[in-house]
This record gives structure tokens, C-alpha cells and sequence, in this order.
């Protein structure tokens, strides 16, 4: 009988769901970064762990299914870290990320349920060669960045990047912008992008559209990928960019290259903060200062008001409604576009 697959959300490049593959069990030293792999489900964990279709939709599991995903690595300050390249000789590994995104488990916040744990049942093959994401990645003419970029980063992960910049989107499209939507640095998920596209973004992209289960690879190999990522979002020709980067800038995510490849274009940086000393360090570690702090840090009077004092840089919960009016005068006097 033919094996059913589930296909995560590392998969959504892929033509894995509509046609024919093999399966085949490579010796360790042909594996890498990008490989497709089929994960057998030997622990499916808490039963609050979900995966990620291509859709984007979140799918319970039970112990036995047959796992797509691929090999990668995270380094989650709050959650957890690991990487494809601890597997040992058992075969087993975890399920970093809901997305699919597979390798060893190599510490876990005290916080977190169990993890799903997997056993390798092989690569995704066909005529006898491995299929990995840049087997669906056509490069393209790389062209200069040149849309304006309104950007967001982070403390830390979790800090409120994703809600802050879908507040923001949602602010230009509906006064007639062309929004894109992009991540461009992280651990594979799709939700964070799908967001933006939720609030009627015209496109959006990440790191997995060239390639990359995550952002963390060599220097050189995350720079050729990010001047593709950017290229397709320049070939959107929309009106304003809506970028974010994944986790903090400090963490092994390539933030700084990503950061310092659309530097010209961006015009205005809001900074999402877990607490208000993380934005000191931050601004300390970097030696900026944000157009504008929101996030965890702002979620009351106590937090805005140190941001303000210890930072000397405007904050404002732009969850709430009452922010609004003073958030566009923001953007609009950054960007040059009226709102």
C-alpha cells in the first residue's frame, strides 16, 4: 500500500503533493540543510503541538504519520534550539518548528510541553537523486531594492513583530497603498506572512521561497538568497514594503546582513520589545535609535512611560485603537505618504 504523507508547510514550494516521488534512506554524509526527508512520528508529544500545512492551515497528528519536511535549524532565545547536524546514529530527531522544520533537539525552555519526536525514514527522491527546496527555487535577474520599507524587528522573538506589522499594512492598503509583505530572516513558518497577505497585501514572500528552511546558513549562502528574496519583492513594484525580521538582530538568524541590504530604503523602523531594558540593549548593541517602540514593552502606562524615560525614543500600544491617529502622523511624516 502507498504511504500517506503529510506535507508541511516547507513543502508549499514544492510540487511534493501533486506528483510522484520515491523514498530512499541516504548515508549521512549526502545529507544537508534543504533536504526534503520523511519523518515517522514515534512521539507526537503534548497534544497541543500542531503542524502547518502549505496552506498554512494547523493539522493534529497521532503517533505513526508520515511526516514531509526539512532538514534546518532554529535558535529560539524563548523556545527552543536544535539542528539537523546533532542526529546520531538512532536516526531520531524533532520537530523544530510546526512548519516542518526538522533536526535534533538541543535545549528547551522549561515552559515548553514535550517536543514530537521523529525517527528518518528516508529523502525524497526521484531517478535516484535527493529532491531538497532549491530543486523548486528558478533563480532570477538579480535588480536593486529600491522600494521603501517600513521595518520591523524585535527584542526577541514573541515580542508582537507580526501584529505590529500587520497594523501597519493594514494602514496603507486601506488608503490605497500597494503593500508586499516579506520576512526575510527566521525559522520557517507561514503564518507570520500569511498575516500580511490576510489584510490584502498584493504579495508576499519569505525566506522559504529561495530555499531556505531557516535563515540561520553560511554568511555568503544567506546573501546570494537574500538578493533573490529582494529582487522579487522589487519586481512587485508596490508602494511601500512591509518587512520584518525574524527573532532579534542579535541572534544567528543573518538579521545584520538583512538589515544592512535594505538600509537605503527603509524609512521607518519600529522596534517590538518584550521589556523596556531589552530596548536599551538593543539600541546599545546597534547604536540606533527606532522610529517608534511598540510591542510587549507598551502593553501598559509602567512600560511606555520607561521606554520613554530609560530610552529617550517614542512608544505606543498600537493594539489599541485610541494609538492610531498618532501612529499614522508617524508613519506618514517617516514614509512621505499621507494616511
Amino acid at each position: 500500500m502507498t504511504p500517506t504523507y503529510i506535507f508541511t508547510s516547507l513543502t508549499r514550494i514544492s510540487d511534493l503533493a501533486d506528483n510522484a516521488f520515491e523514498v530512499q534512506a541516504l548515508d549521512r554524509s549526502e545529507w544537508a540543510a534543504g533536504d526534503y526527508v520523511v519523518g515517522k512520528i514515534l512521539d507526537p508529544g503534548s497534544t497541543s503541538l500542531l503542524l502547518e500545512l502549505p496552506s498554512g492551515r494547523m493539522r493534529g497528528v497521532i503517533g505513526g504519520e508520515r511526516i514531509i519536511g526539512a532538514f534546518g535549524e532554529r535558535f529560539a532565545t524563548l523556545e527552543i534550539t536544535g539542528t539537523w547536524k546533532k542526529i546520531t546514529d538512532d536516526l531520531r530527531f524533532h520537530l523544530l518548528t510546526g512548519a516542518g522544520l526538522f533536526g535534533k533537539l538541543t535545549s528547551k525552555s522549561v515552559f515548553l510541553p514535550q517536543m514530537m519526536e521523529l525517527e528518518y525514514g528516508g529523502h525524497v527522491v526521484r531517478n535516484g537523486a535527493k529532491i531538497t527546496m532549491d530543486s523548486f527555487v528558478t533563480p532570477i535577474e538579480i535588480v536593486p531594492f529600491k522600494t521603501p520599507v517600513v521595518l520591523f524587528i524585535g527584542t526577541s522573538m514573541s515580542a508582537g513583530k507580526t501584529t505590529s506589522a500587520r497594523i501597519v499594512a493594514n494602514l496603507f492598503k486601506t488608503a490605497g497603498y500597494k503593500v508586499v509583505g516579506a520576512k526575510l530572516t527566521g525559522a520557517g513558518r507561514y503564518k507570520d506572512i500569511l498575516a500580511i497577505k490576510d489584510i490584502g497585501a498584493m504579495a508576499v514572500y519569505d525566506f522559504v521561497d529561495v530555499g531556505l528552511p531557516s535563515s540561520i546558513c553560511e554568511k555568503e549562502l544567506f546573501q546570494e538568497k537574500l538578493a533573490q528574496l529582494t529582487s522579487r519583492i522589487e519586481l512587485e513594484k508596490a508602494d511601500i514594503a512591509i518587512i520584518e525580521i525574524g527573532a532579534s538582530p542579535l541572534e544567528p538568524y543573518n538579521g545584520d546582513l538583512a538589515i544592512n541590504a535594505i538600509r537605503d530604503q527603509i524609512k521607518c523602523t519600529i522596534l517590538s520589545a518584550s521589556d523596556p531594558y531589552a530596548v536599551y540593549g538593543l539600541m546599545k548593541a546597534f547604536n540606533f535609535s527606532p522610529d517608534l517602540v511598540t510591542g510587549i514593552a507598551t502593553n501598559t502606562i509602567a512600560g511606555l512611560q520607561m521606554v520613554e524615560e530609560l530610552c529617550k525614543v517614542k512608544a505606543l500600544n498600537i493594539i489599541d485603537a485610541k494609538t492610531t491617529p498618532e501612529l499614522k502622523e508617524i508613519l506618514t511624516s517617516k514614509t512621505g505618504f499621507p494616511l
